[in-house]
């Protein structure tokens, strides 16, 4: 059985291309989106949704590829390119009555959320970002021994076949290294939520791997054209990130201004999954932004 935002209604919406995606909506309000990470699902978003309920109608969908919503198969580059999962995320706003929302996304989803406000401004009135650099930034940032935190991203980059078959061959081992890794308090991920990450991840390793292997490919090409047509965020944009300029030697607040002229850049000493390990403080920097 699939967990889900307790108090939320889970229910199935048209993404793009026939694509249906399994979203937990609930409260009242303006509209937020909050999109998910890896190696997760909506579940992520718990406790941030129900603080934000009381304002808003929150609306958090399993990405393409992830959770219970559909896995089309990657029968060319834009199957899981982030411009055709945003229009997922538009197309999935509309058939609920908004045509304009805010938009809030973590890792993957905020890869998702950032190619949503450059593709549709005029529908995107305010965008969070958790913990990414834009996905042409991340390339150019991994170097040396550092890169090593990244691994990931280059072994789903390769071709198709090893690298679903080694992921599948230890789904559990793989994708709950992540787990570990990545959060400062494993304690704020209860078992029966982690038990559902690691299951619905070893369902989808093919399309995990697609997501992923687009944007060593696609998605770098569609960032590259909007900077070279020097395209920028219209809408207030707020970055909350852990210290990765420090740590990997880049300054992590300028790459997001260049994007985002309208920006606040926030660190957090949360680990990697902060939605969860610090759902106040998330929480309050989605209603600041909503705010201005």
């Amino acid at each position: 059985m699939t967990l889900t935002i307790p108090g939320f209604d889970h229910v199935r919406l048209p993404g793009a291309d026939g694509v249906e995606l399994a979203t937990a909506v609930g409260g009242s309000g303006s509209p937020v989106v909050l999109l998910h990470g890896f190696p997760q699902t909506h579940l992520m978003w718990r406790h941030v949704a129900e603080r934000l309920a009381d304002e808003h109608t929150v609306i958090c969908p399993d990405l393409r590829g992830y959770g219970a919503s559909d896995k089309p198969a990657a029968t060319d580059p834009d199957v899981y390119a982030k411009r055709t999962m945003a229009a997922d995320v538009v197309t999935l706003a509309a058939a609920l009555g908004h045509e304009r929302f805010a938009l809030v996304g973590h890792d993957r989803g905020a890869l998702v959320a950032f190619r949503a406000g450059l593709d549709h401004p005029e529908t995107i009135t305010h965008l969070g970002i958790l913990d990414v650099v834009p996905t042409l930034d991340m390339w150019n940032v991994l170097h040396g021994v550092s890169a090593a935190v990244g691994y990931h991203l280059f072994l789903m980059a390769q071709p198709p076949g090893l690298p679903e078959a080694m992921i599948a061959g230890s789904a559990d081992a793989f994708f709950g290294s992540f787990l570990d890794a990545w959060a400062d308090d494993p304690t704020t991920m209860p078992g029966d939520v982690r038990a559902e990450y690691l299951r619905a991840s070893a369902a989808a390793v093919t399309s995990i791997v697609a997501d992923y292997r687009a944007s060593a490919d696609i998605d770098v090409m569609h960032d590259q054209a909007d900077l070279d047509a020097g395209s920028q965020l219209a809408m207030p944009v707020t970055v909350v990130q852990q210290d990765w300029g420090a740590q990997l030697g880049y300054d992590a607040a300028g790459v997001w201004k260049a994007w985002a002229p309208d920006l606040d850049h926030r660190l957090t000493r949360a680990g990697h999954f902060m939605a969860e390990e610090a759902p106040d403080e998330i929480a309050s920097a989605v209603r600041d932004l909503l705010a201005r």
